[in-house]
């Protein structure tokens, strides 16, 4: 059976950051990078928020530059995913999707999560093309437009605060007749003199051009049916996100919506040598940058553990 001192589970920003941060530490880790190498980054098509990328940069071009800068440091990359592993005692032993077993000292989860969608195939479409689902993201690019939230819970209404401070209107789209989010939360959208709420109303089209991108939603009465359009240029997607963490129930803390709990300040899960960072672990940031921080933290906490251990 192979060995390592440290399994990366997942890649992305945390994942690598995590693999940089162990080679270097001469930890000879062994990182698999999942069924999405790089992560959700991958599909993003520009980001503009990352320290250090003044112009802004390709998702797909900083998780390469990631990638090869913790292979450079002996990180042992590997596709595929690990799909089965046994956290009951240490070593760990976990199983790839190929059925090949490798015993870990530590682990390091880093598998992140996804949006939750509505599923149309016009959202799909025009992912990154006017469909986002990260309004601190991509708001920036529109300035002065108007844009179209879906969702009725805390997230949906920050992000529509958010985008109300740099678009020119925003409409709330939610499938019921009341928010969902938080009451302080609720007056802040409901008093916003450039969100208009769309009550009793699901997106059931995204509508757009191959040049011009997104261009509007059909929106259809949840109760009686009817069906209207909006001319928009965004549509911001706030239904909630889906940790990864299916092959680790039972055996981490997870809260309730699936996120790994972790003992603040530190990675450290509810298993002793096992780690979390990025989005697997936080539902409230989900930003490129927080998850790379959480990498370099998660591996130094490996480094102690190893040395107290």
């Amino acid at each position: 059976m192979e060995k390592t001192r440290c399994l990366i589970i997942g890649s992305g920003p945390a994942g690598y950051t995590a693999g940089i941060y162990t080679g270097r530490a001469d930890l000879k880790p062994i990182l698999f990078e999942g069924e999405q190498p790089g992560g959700q980054l991958t599909i993003t098509t520009e980001i503009e928020n990352f320290p250090g990328y003044p112009e802004g940069i390709g998702g797909t071009e900083m998780m390469d530059d990631l990638r090869r800068q913790a292979m450079r440091f002996g990180c042992d990359v590997r596709t595929g995913y690990i799909r089965d592993i046994d956290l009951s005692k240490r070593p760990f032993v976990a199983k790839d999707d190929h059925g090949k077993e490798v015993e870990a000292e530590t682990v390091i989860v880093a598998t992140g999560a996804t949006a939750r969608w509505i599923g149309l195939e016009s959202e799909q479409k025009y992912y990154g093309e006017g469909v986002s689902a990260c309004a601190t993201c991509d708001g920036p690019f529109y300035k002065g437009q108007t844009v179209a939230v879906v969702g009725g819970g805390d997230t949906a209404c920050e992000e529509a605060n958010y985008l109300s401070t740099l678009c020119a209107k925003v409409y709330l789209v939610h499938r019921r007749d009341e928010l969902r989010a938080s009451k302080a939360m609720q007056h802040r959208v409901l008093t916003n003199p450039k969100i208009e709420m769309c009550w009793n109303s699901r997106v059931s089209e995204i509508l757009g051009t191959p040049l011009d991108g997104v261009t509007g939603v059909e929106l259809t009465d949840t109760k009686t049916g009817e069906k209207c359009q909006k001319e928009v240029t965004g549509v911001f997607v706030a239904i909630g996100h889906k940790p990864a963490t299916d092959f680790l129930r039972g055996q981490l803390k997870l809260n309730e919506q699936g996120y790994i709990e972790i003992q603040h300040p530190t990675s450290a899960t509810s298993v002793a040598g096992v780690f979390a960072a990025g989005d697997v672990c936080d539902p409230n940031y989900r930003q490129a940058v927080m998850a790379a921080a959480g990498g370099c933290r998660a591996a130094m906490d490996v480094e102690r553990f190893l040395q107290e251990n």
